[in-house]
């Protein structure tokens, strides 16, 4: 008899353990981190960007603040080279400068690569000078990427996002006129090209009506030397060469 029910027990062993593996909780999966998108209404048509704050933390951070504060509301495309990059997110219509914030540490090393269609942190020979400038990619621009911390002329560009939709509003900015105007030699679109307003997707409604680009503008800060401008490199510059400014 007591072996009978020893045996009933083994017996019941897997089923019991089989039951307690079948209701344990499956561990929750990780997180996706949420990419958000910035829309950008220009005099040449609407271009969306989607932003990567999981490889670029910061300068996501940096540039959802200057949207949300309607920073770019009012500035323009001020630098325009046809089958390289657009750059823009400083210079009000009459192109004198606007206020920023603290410049923000280069995320270049994130392994993001400068291709077609992606957005960029503008700097100038400072790795870590990147304010609110930033640049679109017309090609692919791998000789901006990452290589070394050595300097800043192989620290590369930060990547922190891309162009989504309205890529071929990019292209037709890339195909303007360019010009000599205000403190430019050249390369200044013409007609000018004007970010009417910049707002986060989803958070249209939260913009306050007096950043618009009837309201005031930002206090325009002194125009810096050329060597501390936040820009691209020109192009065509060789590795070896400083980037110069606009």
């Amino acid at each position: 008899m007591l072996r009978a029910v020893f045996a009933s027990l083994l017996l019941a062993l897997p089923a019991v353990a089989l039951a307690q593996q079948t209701t344990k909780p499956a561990a929750p999966a990780p997180a996706s981190v949420d990419h958000p998108r910035v829309v950008m209404h220009t005099t040449q048509g609407d271009v969306t960007f989607e932003l990567f704050p999981d490889k670029a933390p910061k300068s996501v951070a940096n540039f959802l603040q200057y949207v949300r504060d309607g920073f770019y509301d009012g500035t323009v495309f001020h630098r325009v080279v046809n089958g390289y990059m657009v750059q823009g997110g400083l210079y009000s219509r009459d192109l004198t400068q606007r206020r920023t914030r603290a410049a923000i540490p280069s995320e270049a090393d994130n392994g993001l690569s400068n291709l077609r269609g992606t957005l960029a942190v503008a700097r100038g020979g400072d790795p870590n000078s990147g304010t609110a400038q930033f640049f679109v990619n017309l090609v692919d621009n791998r000789r901006l990427d990452y290589v070394s911390n050595q300097s800043g002329l192989t620290w590369g560009f930060a990547v922190f996002g891309k162009v989504v939709s309205g890529m071929d509003v990019v292209d037709k900015i890339a195909s303007l006129p360019t010009r000599a105007q205000g403190p430019f030699v050249g390369d200044v679109p013409n007609p000018m090209v004007v970010i009417d307003s910049a707002n986060v997707v989803g958070e249209e409604r939260a913009r306050p009506a007096s950043t618009s680009t009837a309201g005031t503008p930002a206090a325009p800060a002194k125009v810096a030397p050329e060597s501390t401008k936040p820009v691209a490199p020109k192009k065509g510059e060789k590795k070896t060469s400083a980037p110069k400014a606009a």
